[in-house]
Order: C-alpha cells, then sequence, then structure tokens
C-alpha cells in the first residue's frame, strides 16, 4: 500500500495562482490560506473551502481542468453498503477516496489527490475491480466518508466489536512469550500492520482463550465481506468471534510470523507450529494453512499435554474390553490396531499403550505423521513422504535399530501393512491405526488391501473400534423425556432403552450453554480368539465375524453406549449419532 502521499512541491502555489489568475481569489487570502496550509498539513482546496473563501465546486472545476479528469457532484450519489465494502476505511480515510458505483468489473472511485497515482494501483489490488477515477471536492469527501463509515468513524460495529473482544480477553493470563521467527517483508502487508497491538493481541488472546476453554482446534475463515473464528470444543465447532475484515491480512500474516512460515506464499498451503506459554506450561499448535476464495484459512490444532490423559484405567473401558487390551500389549509380540474416524482419539490411546508399557527395558520406535506429542523415552519419527521417508521406509529402518515395540502412524497401503505383519511375526509387538467403521470390518480391510489372511490370523491379537461422545455436564444434568420416534431409533434397543433413566444438560455458564462438557470414549474391543482366527482362514464375512465376538464377550459400540447411557456418562443423541445397531 503507498504511503499517504503529501501535496508535491508547486501544487498548492499552482492551484493558487490558477484561482488569482481567474479572479476567484485574492493575493491576501492566498497567503492567509497557504499559511493556514502548513499549520493544518491539508491541501489547499481543503483549506480554502473550510475557511469560507471559496465554494468547493469552484476548486474542483479548476483541478478537474487541470489534471484532466472528469469532476464529480457527491450530491448526486448514494452509496451502496456492498460497494462501500470493496474499499476498507481505513484505506479511504488515508488516502480520502471513496468507491461510488459499479459497473461490470469497473469500480467507480472518487478521490481529492488527483496526482497520487499510486493509490490507484493499490486500489486496484485491493478490489480486483479496473477503476474510474473521478474527481470530488475534499471537504465534501471527507465528510461522506465520515458519513458512510460512521460505524468505524464513531468506534461503532467492527471498532467496537474489536474492542468488545480484546476486552473480554483481558486478564486470561496470556503473555507475549511465543516463540518468534525472524519477520518476513510481504508485499500486502505492512510490518507495521502485522506486529499493530490489536493484531498482536488478538491473535494472543484467540490462542489463550481457545486452550482455556478447552478447545481442540482452531478456525480462522475469510469471508468475502467478513471473517470468522471458530473453536472445536468436544468435537464440535462454534463460533466465537467476527473479527474486522480490515485486519484479515494483519491477521492471517501475525499467524504465519509465529509459526515460521512464509507470509509472502498465498498461492499454496503451509503446514508450521507454533508454542504458546501459559503460565507454567507450553501448549504446542499445529497450523495448517490453505489458500481460498477471499483469503487463507488457518486451522491451529492445539497440543496441550496438560489435558493428555495417558492412563488406560480412566478411559472408560468396560472390565472385560479393560482386560482383553491391557493382554495384548503386554504380549511382547503380535500386532493391536486401533480403528475410527478421524479425531476419534486412536492416536491418544496408542500414545497411553505405549506409556503402559515404556520401560528402561524396552526400545520403542514410532513413525508418525505428524508427530503430535513429544514422549519421554520412545523414538519418534516423522514421517516425510516427500523426502522418501514414508511409513514403509521408515518401519524397514526400524527393523534395523533392535526395536522392541514399533507403532506406526497409519496403515495406508499394502507395503506398509506387509512390514507390519511380518515384523508381528517375528518377535516385536506391532500398534497401528486403520480407518474402518468398526472392529471386524478392519480384518476384511486389510484382507482387501492384499495381506493374506493366514498372516492376518496369525498377526493380529486384538482390534479396537472407538468413538468419543460429549459428556453430559455434570452442573446442569437433569433427567430428560424423549418422544417415542426418537427412542426409536435405537432399534431393537428400544425396550431396553425406556427402562433407563435418560439425562440431559439444560445449559449453563459451565459449558456454555451446550448441555455438554468433556468427552467419554465408547470402545468395541475385539480380542482375537481361536475361532475367530478361523474363521478369518476361511473367509468369514463381517457380520459373521462380528457374530461371533459378541459370542466371545465383546461389546459393540452401541451395546458400550448403552452402557454409558444407564449410566447417565451421555445422551441418545450422542449414542445414536455416533454409533450403528
Amino acid at each position: 500500500m503507498s504511503a499517504s502521499v503529501a501535496t508535491p512541491p508547486g501544487i498548492g502555489d499552482r492551484l493558487g495562482e490558477i484561482l488569482l489568475s481567474e479572479s476567484l481569489l485574492t493575493r491576501e487570502q492566498l497567503s492567509q490560506a497557504l499559511a493556514e496550509q502548513k499549520t493544518s498539513g491539508h491541501r489547499l482546496g481543503y483549506v480554502l473551502v473550510k475557511m469560507g473563501v471559496l465554494p468547493e465546486v469552484e476548486i474542483t472545476k479548476v483541478l478537474a481542468r487541470q489534471h484532466r479528469m472528469p469532476a464529480v457532484d457527491l450530491s448526486r450519489f448514494e452509496v451502496d453498503q456492498k460497494i462501500l465494502k470493496l474499499i476498507p476505511s481505513d484505506v479511504a480515510r488515508k488516502h480520502i477516496v471513496l468507491p461510488l458505483k459499479r459497473e461490470g468489473r469497473t469500480l467507480t472511485v472518487a478521490m481529492a489527490d488527483p496526482t497520487d497515482h499510486g493509490l490507484l494501483q493499490d486500489l486496484k489490488f485491493i478490489t480486483r475491480f479496473d477503476l474510474f477515477p473521478v474527481l470530488a471536492g475534499e471537504f465534501t469527501l471527507r465528510n461522506l466518508i465520515d458519513k458512510y463509515y460512521e460505524a468505524e468513524a464513531e468506534g461503532g460495529t467492527q471498532q467496537a466489536q474489536l474492542q468488545d473482544i480484546l476486552k473480554d480477553m483481558e486478564g486470561l493470563g496470556l503473555t507475549d512469550d511465543l516463540e518468534l521467527v525472524q519477520d518476513q517483508e510481504d508485499e500486502n502487508v505492512s510490518q507495521a500492520q502485522i506486529n499493530d497491538a490489536p493484531v498482536v493481541k488478538l491473535i494472543n488472546g484467540i490462542l489463550t482463550d481457545a486452550v482455556k476453554r478447552g478447545a481442540s482446534d482452531i478456525h480462522i475463515e475469510c469471508f468475502e465481506h467478513e471473517m470468522r473464528v471458530r473453536y472445536r470444543i468436544d468435537g464440535v465447532l462454534h463460533e466465537v468471534m467476527k473479527p474486522p475484515i480490515r485486519m484479515r491480512a494483519a491477521l492471517i500474516s501475525r499467524v504465519k510470523i509465529l509459526s515460521a512460515l512464509n507470509i509472502a506464499e498465498r498461492r499454496v498451503p503451509q503446514d508450521g507450529r507454533l508454542k504458546l506459554k501459559m503460565v507454567n506450561k507450553v501448549i504446542d499448535f499445529r497450523v495448517s494453512t490453505l489458500p481460498c476464495l477471499f483469503g487463507e484459512k488457518i486451522v491451529l490444532r492445539i497440543l496441550d499435554k496438560g489435558n493428555l490423559t495417558l492412563d488406560l484405567t480412566k478411559f472408560g473401558f468396560e472390565v472385560k474390553a479393560e482386560q482383553d487390551l491391557m493382554r495384548a500389549i503386554l504380549n511382547p509380540y503380535g500386532m493391536v490396531l486401533v480403528t475410527g474416524p478421524t479425531g476419534s482419539g486412536k492416536t491418544t490411546t496408542l500414545y497411553s499403550a505405549l506409556q503402559r508399557i515404556n520401560t528402561i527395558e524396552t526400545n520403542i520406535m514410532t513413525a508418525e505423521d505428524p508427530v503430535e506429542y513429544n514422549l519421554m523415552g520412545i523414538n519418534q519419527v516423522q514421517v516425510r513422504p516427500e523426502i522418501g521417508l514414508t511409513f514403509a521406509a521408515a518401519l524397514k529402518a526400524f527393523l534395523r535399530q533392535d526395536p522392541n515395540v514399533i507403532m506406526i502412524g497409519e496403515i495406508r497401503d499394502l507395503e506398509t501393512g506387509g512390514i507390519g505383519i511380518k515384523a508381528a511375526l517375528t518377535g516385536h509387538l506391532v500398534l497401528s491405526t486403520l480407518h474402518t467403521n468398526d472392529a471386524p470390518s478392519t480384518i476384511t480391510r486389510m484382507i482387501d488391501m492384499g495381506i493374506e489372511p493366514f498372516n492376518v490370523s496369525a498377526a493380529v491379537n486384538l482390534v479396537v473400534a472407538q468413538r468419543l461422545v460429549r459428556r453430559i455436564c455434570s452442573n446442569c444434568k437433569a433427567p430428560a423425556k424423549y418422544k417415542e420416534d426418537e427412542l426409536k431409533a435405537l432399534d431393537e434397543q428400544v425396550e431396553r432403552v425406556r427402562a433407563i433413566p435418560l439425562m440431559k444438560g439444560t445449559g449453563c455458564d459451565t459449558c456454555g450453554g451446550t448441555g455438554y462438557k468433556g468427552r467419554a470414549g465408547l470402545y468395541e474391543v475385539m480380542a482375537m480368539t481361536t475361532e475367530l482366527r478361523r474363521m478369518i482362514l476361511r473367509g468369514a464375512s463381517v457380520a459373521e465375524l462380528r457374530d461371533q465376538a459378541v459370542k466371545d464377550g465383546m461389546l459393540t459400540l452401541r451395546m458400550d453406549g448403552l452402557k454409558k447411557l444407564e449410566r447417565g456418562v451421555t445422551t441418545l443423541e450422542e449414542i445414536v449419532k455416533e454409533t450403528a445397531a
């Protein structure tokens, strides 16, 4: 953005001489106006109108002839709000420019300084329109800018909202101890804007507020006429604020600087990390940027080790399921698989299993994409496919590192699955994840990948399928009544549910009016029995494997959900949403 252009030497004199030559001004009036101009810093035309020496229309006519630019009578225009938003208020005020109308791809803009040629290039970049400049009297133009941008001029809508946001965030205990990197220049947003106190405070406040609210992700999104910030809390997105759209470039660039990303690159996605120090703990944020239609979207994943529960006994497993899982991870060899959709807590379950067996006698190696938490005593490798360090490549290297336990972030292909199976069959405990709907279908998924059934049967010791459901807020928990058609959503379990005293959160300050606070896990733990291994060898279907597993004592996700329902942990809606019959 070009800097505000002062009146070039001679411009005022030329205007004054023209006005003198046309007998519109006396020499004494010109001298007084030039003296006032030096004091106020305003242009000569503005000063003459303010002093009441000349009507603005006369000055505008002279300037229009001098610079061969069409003049406009602003009293004939009523600017539409949509047109107004094309030029931010700070730009309009700084450069005394006002958008008037749009015809196709051409935007008519009124400007007071016909010598500011760089301004037109800046405005073309900001608005993405071809520009048709017209000359207008500065005095009237300033008044109209104040009128049309009154909400911001008087500390209204956007500015008031920003002040409210910053005020709400005061006292959150945030500090400025962010891991900064060397600042870089950006062609569209100045360093002063990026380091502007409100911008720094707002970003620090958003990060700190999200941590305090227990959010897992922060979404910063840009749309045509507004911005939006949302937090994902207990798996659900909540809108928390709408920062002023004029701060878009500065806010995005600020996050990029903190995350060691290239602020000049806006065409491709970028990934980075940043650290925030809060009181006596350090919180990591994983940052992802994505170019969208009206600016980059930024998502920050909050990795707060303080909220990481690594004690498997506190996860909410039923007694038999917990015993089966413990037996499997304490086995010196074999494969343990955790399955479920993104965000269902698979990585946390694996980390907890590793922590349970993390002893001085055990060599544990992990290949992850990305490494979410740093665990002491465990050798963690960040997968980087772009340089050839894939899961399969890491796995091959692990086998030459004398491992006892190997954790693969995800089995995505036959090569990775095949190496994992072989490692499990040759004396190593292998833990990994897959994306399947339930535990039995994990077996058929591996066979579909191309892994031989006899290898799957021999190597896999246990499969865990899991989901996360929101917990009812303990502060506003109350009995709930459901209609018959709502109960029927549980199919054959409806009679059992009718006998359960169902609970629901009524909404309070503790849970932000949602009725939920925190999350609980639903687990389907399928331990491999002799019969299940035989059925895998003869190619049994998913339904047959599920029926046999239930006979062997497995609780399906729906069954486990009903137990959580009986204990008043969660609601009927959450169970229906997250489980199938």
